[in-house]
């Protein structure tokens, strides 16, 4: 088994009525989250936004001509407990990387890692999604009127 490192990507999408987008993962029917994921060996914070977006989305954000912005934030989270053991013994911690996109409104959405999604105005996705890095992310970018 390979393990995951603890370096990773959250990128909070809206589209342009400033709609946030947060989906169900398929492994906690409790757990609201934004587009997120592993950053993988040789590359840079930034790729890993773009490619987690199109695998979690369908979205291909180059052929929709929208420009992933760099939040110039880091959080540091303490990994849930249940999932340590995809990390190197003793990791506890992960560092994310936060980031930012505006798709077009009415973009279809294509899951493979979560059973459900919304669009929900910002005030309800910060209520929604369960962890704290996202909640911050979400009312430190996401832009109210786009």
């Amino acid at each position: 088994m390979q393990f995951k490192r603890p370096e990773s990507v959250l990128v909070l999408i809206q589209d342009k009525l400033g709609q946030v987008l947060v989906m169900q993962r398929d492994d906690d029917p409790e757990f609201w989250q934004s587009v997120t994921g592993t950053i993988e060996e040789g590359e840079a914070p930034l790729q890993t936004a773009y490619r987690e977006v199109a695998e979690e989305t369908g979205l291909d954000l180059n052929a929709l001509g929208c420009d992933v912005i760099d939040c110039r934030t880091v959080n540091q989270y303490k990994i849930r407990e249940d999932w340590r053991n995809r990390y190197p013994p003793g990791t506890l911690y992960n560092n994310e990387y936060v980031f930012r996109v505006i798709v077009p409104t009415g973009s279809s959405i294509l899951l493979t890692e979560h059973t459900d999604y919304q669009w929900l105005p910002v005030n309800e996705a910060i209520k929604k999604v369960w962890s704290e890095t996202n909640k911050l992310a979400i009312q430190s970018f996401a832009k109210l009127a786009i």
